[in-house]
């Protein structure tokens, strides 16, 4: 199973919670922004996220699900309409920092 932040920030009513229930089933977690744009720059609750990470010992990856306008079918199956970030690099440049920022300083 995989744990992505995108669908947790709209189906679950606690992230942190949800993360601890599932705890030992997901091998494979999604870095997403609310509107899949650069890690840190919307809305998901990314202090519960990281805390209950850390809290159920996960030790998989962290991969950074972003969507932009590049692949135009892509694009409008998944209804991305306008730019997510200013430049493709900052998803990569300041998702990775933020993760780091975020995993290092996680209770």
């Amino acid at each position: 199973m995989m744990y992505d932040t995108f669908h947790a920030h709209i189906e679950e009513k606690n992230q942190e919670q949800a993360i601890t229930a599932s705890a030992g089933q997901f091998v494979h977690v999604h870095i997403s922004e609310n509107d899949r744009g650069t890690p840190g720059t919307g809305q998901v609750h990314w202090n519960g996220t990281f805390r209950a990470l850390k809290q159920v010992k996960y030790d998989g990856w962290l991969t950074i699900e972003a969507f932009g306008r590049a692949l135009p079918a892509l694009a409008a199956a998944t209804k991305v309409w306008r730019d997510l970030f200013p430049r493709p690099e900052e998803v990569y440049e300041q998702g990775l920092k933020f993760i780091k920022e975020k995993w290092a300083t996680a209770g």
